[in-house]
């Protein structure tokens, strides 16, 4: 005798098929790929010098947002103090161009120094900038030194949270505060500026200036191409595991320590390399651009975005980038509010940034039908 079953009935609603392998793995090549045309061939063509010069700036930010999207998007350090990053790297490069400058016609001081009065001659810690492959190199190896003694001794001591943004936050503030009181050697307020030669080009001619802006798209690109290969690595699902669950990281034997150091030193040199692009790209350089407020600029475009989406977090440094420029203009006092709102709103309602809000759609809708299907069968 022989017996059949009816298969069960399902109540919930039925999964949707997976992609195809296909459209899966050359999905990022695609978009990759797609980037690259319409920044590199695309804007340069339907772009005025003036709006290229722009973006040149935007993308500077965008660059920045790939250390933040790896440190605290993959990491959970809430990195607070970009801007430190950002202006020792700027500094370094505008240092250079600045005895670059003044080589080309014969002074051995910067022109700001000869108006100062700079007593003494030039400073010897400005001397080694005159070398352009020591500048080149202290724009990314200088912000990672710097990152490397502050975690050592942050995270060898476990600090981390509220009291690790406190601590970064503090050492913008200090740098700013610093760069303001060395009038005769930094700038002071008015930082440095008005730079003539970029490695020999001069900047004064819309050909350079589009040069200077392709170095920065190549550059965007890729650091996006190097950072999702660390992202898909062994060591970023390290770090991941460091986010979640620090403790049993440490269990496995893995020193989470050493393995947040290398996320934050790594985004200190990516954010130092985009503030010595930034330098050619605006033409200045100075405290205002580095301190508190610039450095919680950066999370909040990389917050916006999508913190853990490499290209999200791109995309909402370049949009916030642009939203700033063109909002303060028309409504100068209230843009600080409005950043600030934004920021509130990212990290309370939306963690994941807008590119979270296909997923949480997709959830959402999910939820609705099985609440759906529960009342019908009920």
């Amino acid at each position: 005798m022989t017996t059949t079953s009816t298969p069960p009935t399902t109540t919930g609603p039925v999964a949707e098929p997976p992609d195809e392998p296909f459209l899966t793995r050359f999905r990022t090549p695609a978009a990759f790929l797609l980037g690259a045309v319409l920044l590199v061939g695309v804007a340069p063509l339907v772009l005025s010098d003036f709006r290229l010069g722009l973006l040149a700036k935007y993308l500077c930010y965008g660059i920045v947002a790939i250390g933040v999207s790896l440190a605290w998007g993959r990491g959970g350090l809430l990195v607070l103090g970009q801007g430190v990053f950002f202006g020792l790297g700027g500094y370094a490069m505008a240092m250079h161009l600045k005895l670059a400058d003044a080589a080309a016609t014969g002074q051995t001081l910067p022109d700001f120094m000869q108006l100062y009065g700079t007593e003494g001659g030039l400073p010897w810690w400005w001397q080694p900038f005159a070398d352009p492959a020591f500048a080149l190199a202290m724009t990314v190896l200088l912000p990672m030194a710097v990152a490397a003694l502050l975690g050592v001794l942050v995270f060898r001591r476990r600090v981390k949270g509220a009291y690790f943004a406190i601590l970064s936050q503090a050492l913008a503030a200090a740098l700013a505060i610093w760069l303001v009181g060395q009038q005769t050697t930094t700038g002071g307020t008015n930082g440095l500026t008005d730079f003539q030669g970029f490695f020999g080009y001069d900047l004064s001619d819309p050909v350079n200036r589009r040069m200077v802006y392709l170095v920065i798209a190549v550059a965007l690109l890729l650091l996006m191409a190097g950072a999702r290969q660390l992202f898909v690595s062994r060591y970023g699902e390290l770090l991941i595991a460091v986010r979640d669950s620090e403790e049993r990281v440490r269990f496995l034997g893995y020193n989470p320590a050493n393995v947040k150091l290398v996320a934050y030193v790594v985004a200190a040199g990516v954010a130092g390399l985009a503030g010595a692009l930034f330098v050619p790209a605006v033409g200045i350089i100075s405290p205002a651009l580095i301190g508190i407020v610039p450095s919680i600029g950066f999370v909040i475009g990389a917050a916006v975005g999508g913190r853990a989406s490499l290209v999200g977090a791109v995309l909402g440094a370049i949009a916030v980038a642009w939203a700033q420029s063109t909002l303060s203009d028309a409504w100068p006092a209230g843009w600080t509010y409005l950043q600030g709102l934004l920021f509130v709103v990212a990290v309370g309602f939306l963690p994941g940034g807008l590119a979270s809000l296909r997923t949480v759609l997709r959830r959402r809708r999910t939820t609705d039908g099985v609440r759906t299907t529960k009342e019908v069968t009920t």
